[in-house]
């Protein structure tokens, strides 16, 4: 091996490991801000109210929402309305997202698709006390719900990985990016609601699966939340932690929202 080759093997490698470091880092990345979008933006406020914002940045946190999750985009008003159902009809046969009549994760997510575009594209009638007050902007929708958008949006996800990427196994994290929402609500929908421990006895199958719960931003304490359901704080236990609660707090503080107190 000539001189040369042994000089910039090294930089090679190193630029190598900057590349695999991109990859992880907008993973990383695209998974908190798609998610901080639904905790934050569609299951606290649009679902909840838990706070109020003045219509701009209502706008604004629409769009984020709708910019993060990208091809997996989630329309506010179903998102609400299948939430709101829930919670009325937490883990019974009316419940839109119960693991309890399943036997494993994926049928559960199909039957949850199936009343998300039912309720979506109103084939079915709704409860009117679950049907109001939630943020409705039908221009974005129209674009954030279009196929064309939805595929441009995985074309500039495999367009990053080609540059990006060094390994073909790393292609292998795109259905994330693809299904980046669904996967989320998923995990909070099948784990909160069979696995961990219950702070409260509420009468349902509700389980706070963590106590520090870094991985979906407090989506996690399913029982705290359940036993509180308008409260914007997740952790309901001293030892218990909410990552997202001192985002709210700061935003508070900031007058971008005001808390309903």
């Amino acid at each position: 091996m000539g001189k040369s080759q042994k000089l910039i093997l090294p930089y090679l490698s190193g630029v190598a490991h900057v590349l695999n470091m991109i990859i992880f880092l907008f993973l990383i990345l695209h998974w908190y801000l798609s998610l901080f979008g639904q905790t934050f933006f569609l299951h606290r406020y649009a679902a909840h109210k838990m706070f109020t914002m003045n219509k701009g940045w209502e706008r604004f946190f629409y769009i984020f929402a709708w910019v993060t999750q990208g091809s997996s985009y989630l329309n506010a008003r179903a998102y609400a309305i299948l939430h709101r159902m829930h919670h009325a009809y937490s883990d019974t046969e009316k419940d839109p997202h119960t693991p309890h009549f399943f036997r494993e994760v994926f049928s559960m997510m199909l039957h949850t698709k199936r009343v998300y575009n039912d309720v979506l594209n109103k084939r079915i009638t709704v409860d009117p006390k679950f049907d109001r007050n939630f943020p409705e902007y039908p221009l974005i929708d129209r674009i954030a719900d279009s196929w064309f958008t939805r595929l441009a949006f995985a074309a500039l996800y495999i367009a990053f990985y080609i540059v990006f990427a060094n390994y073909w196994w790393m292609y292998l994290l795109l259905p994330i990016h693809f299904l980046i929402g669904p996967i989320q609500g998923a995990i909070v929908n099948w784990a909160g609601h069979k696995y961990g421990y219950q702070n409260f006895q509420n009468g349902d199958h509700s389980k706070n699966t963590l106590f520090i719960d870094f991985l979906l931003l407090g989506e996690l304490f399913q029982n705290n939340h359940h036993q509180a359901g308008s409260r914007p704080n997740f952790a309901a236990k001293w030892w218990e932690f909410d990552p997202a609660y001192p985002i709210i707090l700061l935003l508070d503080k900031l007058h971008i929202i005001h808390l309903v107190r």
